[in-house]
């Protein structure tokens, strides 16, 4: 596959993403309640859409249309945009602005926005329950979302955010926090695609490490551009980390050895995959474009 290629088929896949998520605001979100107008604000506000890419990437490396998870791709947007609703509020990273824009909170009020998540993210089950796939591939996606989304999964990962703002974190404190924080849905991105496919346990659980490696390069980028970039490149505020004198991959490793631990994650993604050096599909293309990413 070539660089032009790659950039076709994940455009595609986003605007796919796109057109399918306003469809289900229409039927899960409606307009005419203060609710669905600020979920939809942040839902449809743009985004770069990674998560339902890779969903959709991996029903398709399983060898079935993309397609088929879409609603499964959905389903984990809408979990992903409530957290992030949630993270900007004023008790948690009291963010201003979220993908160039007044956060949610900013533009509808504390409390519309914390009602406005939680309609995601109910909304995002309802989604999979009515997925137009086999009832058990249903309820494993469901369980896969919640796990992830869950006690053991992205909250443990806010927890040890919030903890690790007044406390240093060691380097394997901070590994654990973005494995949760950052990585769980993003594994779960590759494990819903594959519960869409049908896919073999095998392949499962090797997109699956893919991910988690992904994840990680995913967010030592995060840290390196909340350094190096700025507040109009990104869409949001940059700088935050060093106010709120959070440990991160920066910190501990400085501007060099983050990029460097970012490679060495990225190599690890695509030793997942089996790929050798010079091979080159949408999975192994989608990882060296996180690790390269500007914003």
């Amino acid at each position: 596959m070539t660089q032009q290629e790659y950039k076709t088929c994940f455009t595609r896949w986003a605007a796919l993403t796109e057109q399918r998520l306003e469809a289900l605001c229409d039927a899960y979100l409606p307009a005419t309640s203060q609710i669905g107008q600020a979920a939809r604000y942040s839902l449809l506000g743009g985004g770069k859409r990674v998560r339902a890419v890779l969903t959709l990437a991996a029903c398709a490396r399983a060898g079935a249309p993309a397609e088929q998870a879409l609603d499964y791709a959905c389903a984990l947007e809408m979990l992903h945009c409530y957290s992030l609703i949630h993270d900007d509020l004023p008790c948690m990273d009291n963010d201003d602005f979220r993908r160039g824009r007044p956060s949610c909170h900013k533009q509808f009020g504390d409390a519309t926005a914390l009602l406005a998540a939680d309609a995601l993210v109910t909304a995002a089950f309802e989604v999979i329950a009515r997925a137009e796939l086999p009832a058990q591939s249903r309820a494993e996606a469901a369980a896969v979302l919640a796990k992830a989304g869950g006690a053991r999964g992205m909250l443990y990962g806010q927890e040890l955010d919030k903890r690790y703002e007044t406390t240093p974190a060691s380097q394997e404190q901070l590994l654990e926090l973005h494995a949760h924080k950052t990585g769980a849905l993003i594994v779960a991105a590759a494990r819903l695609g594959c519960l869409a496919a049908g896919a073999a346990p095998a392949l499962t659980e090797a997109l699956s490490e893919y991910a988690a490696q992904v994840g990680l390069v995913f967010q030592i980028v995060d840290d390196i551009l909340d350094v190096t970039s700025t507040t109009e490149e990104l869409g949001k505020p940059v700088g935050s980390d060093a106010e709120n004198d959070k440990t991160t991959f920066v910190t501990l490793y400085g501007l060099q050895g983050a990029q460097a631990l970012a490679q060495q994650h990225n190599r690890q993604a695509l030793l997942a995959l089996g790929n050798t050096a010079g091979e080159e599909d949408f999975l192994s293309l989608l990882a060296e474009e996180l690790l390269h990413r500007k914003k």
